[in-house]
């Protein structure tokens, strides 16, 4: 039986990291969880998965949430908590897969073993692609480049103790502009090779 390994991508806004992700789990063979968790838990829930998707990711908001008896009225605290659960769900019947997010370079602690990527990308690839992908004005792209990495590291930063984007916080940081996507994939699964063979 092969040894189960969750490798967690964390990654810039516009780094091509859902790419890489996705690329690097097909190559794999392994399952591949991103925004499609959503799906899944609105599925259980019976609700629209755009009903989810708003709370995604996203820090709670400190003014307009509170926590009693454990219990939070904040629906982005909820929603990961959930997400957290169902990919635990699946690290317990011995799963092998990659999540993209999701703080997954801490929530399998004790669980079973991570490999954690981060990917970075030179802005000016990063604002290329957010151009390309959202159809929007390179100032804008920058706009909504900082803007989602700002989310991004508070949404992590609340619920993990090491900190986003940090060297430290992984075991492989990679700027995707030097390799490009495919060959990063590469690089990545020859990394994740050795760890399997270890």
């Amino acid at each position: 039986m092969e040894k189960q390994l969750v490798i967690s991508i964390g990654r810039e806004f516009g780094s091509g990291g859902y790419r890489i992700g996705k690329k690097l789990a097909d190559k794999l063979g392994y399952e591949f969880f991103d925004r499609n968790l959503l799906d899944e838990l609105a599925c259980q829930m019976g609700v629209d998965t755009n009903d989810l998707s708003k709370y995604d990711e996203k820090p709670k908001s400190k003014f307009f949430s509170r926590t009693v008896r454990g219990m939070s009225n904040s629906p982005e605290q909820n929603i990961a908590e959930m997400q957290f659960a169902l990919l635990k769900s699946k690290a317990a019947d011995g799963d092998s897969f990659v999540v993209v997010g999701r703080c997954a370079d801490e929530i399998f602690n004790g669980i079973c073993d991570v490999a954690s990527i981060f990917i970075t990308a030179s802005d000016e690839d990063k604002i290329k692609e957010i151009t390309e992908q959202f159809n929007v004005s390179e100032s804008e792209a920058k706009k909504k480049m900082v803007r989602h990495d700002k989310k991004r590291r508070a949404y992590h930063d609340y619920f993990c103790k090491k900190p986003w984007g940090e060297v430290k916080s992984y075991d492989l940081c990679i700027n995707a502009s030097i390799l490009g996507v495919d060959e990063t994939v590469d690089l990545i699964y020859d990394y994740v090779q050795k760890l399997l063979n270890k």
